[in-house]
């Protein structure tokens, strides 16, 4: 996203959207096409993330940032302290006396995010939805890396570094404002920064997991494709239900469009797939593929195929294996499958929940994970 800074210095209402006139709150909502959406979000709750601290949050809480639903908007919702919004909102910040009504230049609103799984950052979304006059004029973006389970003092003392993600950027007012960033750097928590007030209703921090080789070694046996433990989802035939990387999310699927449908197939011949990328090179000992809550539209038989490399040849892991809607479906594997990739095929069509590869890291596999976290910053 790119606005024009001189612009707003001009007009500091140029990125406002229209009053609410009634109808779909969201028909005027401007939205954008950003490619880093796919991969995995860090500050999904599901994960563990969650809001630690802000420096205000007046009229709407700050955990509403980490909401995974859209936020909603009702007109007629005021509450004591004014209009209630489905985000983070602070208060309008006043200067010093009567002869500087308007807050310095530097006086901004902050919130704390811990990231769920830590990791290299690949691009953020600040949602503004339903802020449409009361959004903050710009926002800007640090992170840090702090491991263990830092309190917000902690975080806050001048010993902690935190790195400059977005300098100080105008964004739109209910709309999706999306950031590229290039900085390969391993983040435990991030820090949103509104300039100097206002609300932000939705906030998504998507990238790459980097999980600690020292616990996952210290773990044994692990789930070797779990997003938290560095999984990938790298393609998919179809995602047109719901994402794909839901498949390798933790717990178990809460509802039907939690996991991977995809569109009815309809070319004999063919059958949907999709594929994951383990952090490392590991030895799978069994799988667990989960149908739950999908029950007249799972997939109807699946295999499972390993790749050991990038340029390795696939081989079999499961063969074609009927499965049973709404049931988890367990697999020992007679010998063990060393691999850096799998595909899971669903034949013709349909849903998989959960997939889990129990096993353990390679001596290879580990080596090359402390590797790349040392190389991060880890």
């Amino acid at each position: 996203m790119s606005l024009d800074e001189n612009a707003v210095t001009a007009d500091p209402h140029a990125n406002d959207a229209a009053p609410y006139s009634g109808g779909d709150p969201y028909a005027d909502y401007r939205t954008g096409d950003f490619s880093f959406t796919e991969l995995v979000d860090l500050a999904d709750r599901r994960l563990g993330a969650g809001v630690v601290a802000a420096n205000d949050e007046f009229f709407a809480e700050r955990e509403n940032l980490l909401v995974r639903e859209r936020a909603v908007f009702d007109p007629e919702h005021f509450g004591h302290k004014g209009k209630i919004m489905d985000g983070w909102e602070t208060r309008r910040r006043r200067g010093a006396d009567a002869e500087n009504v308007f807050p310095a230049p530097e006086d901004h609103d902050w919130a704390i995010v811990r990231l769920g799984a830590p990791g290299v950052i690949r691009g953020i979304v600040v949602d503004t939805a339903h802020f449409r006059g009361n959004y903050p004029q710009r926002v800007s973006i640090q992170a840090a890396a702090v491991e263990g389970s830092p309190c917000p003092e902690q975080l806050l003392a001048d010993d902690v570094k935190w790195e400059e993600l977005v300098p100080p950027t105008p964004v739109r007012g209910h709309a999706a404002n999306g950031f590229e960033i290039d900085v390969e750097h391993r983040f435990t928590h991030v820090r949103v920064c509104q300039h100097p007030d206002g609300g932000i209703a939705r906030l998504r921090v998507h990238g790459e997991v980097v999980p600690d080789p020292e616990w996952l070694e210290l773990l044994g046996t692990l789930d070797l494709i779990a997003v938290l433990n560095g999984g990938v989802y790298e393609d998919a035939s179809d995602k047109f239900y719901s994402s794909p990387t839901q498949i390798i999310l933790p717990g178990t699927s809460r509802k039907m469009d939690d996991g991977w449908e995809n569109r009815r197939r309809r070319v004999r011949g063919t059958n949907d797939w999709v594929r994951f990328r383990l952090a490392a090179q590991g030895a799978v000992r069994a799988v667990e593929i989960d149908t739950a809550y999908l029950k007249g539209n799972s997939a109807g038989w699946i295999a499972l195929q390993g790749r050991n490399g990038e340029n390795g040849e696939w081989f079999e892991i499961i063969p074609r294996t009927r499965l049973q809607p709404d049931t988890l479906h367990r697999f020992k594997l007679p010998a063990q499958a060393v691999v850096t990739h799998v595909r899971l095929d669903a034949f013709p069509d349909g849903g998989v929940a959960r997939m889990r590869l129990h096993g353990a890291l390679t001596e290879q596999g580990a080596a090359d994970l402390r590797a790349r976290y040392a190389a991060l910053g880890g």
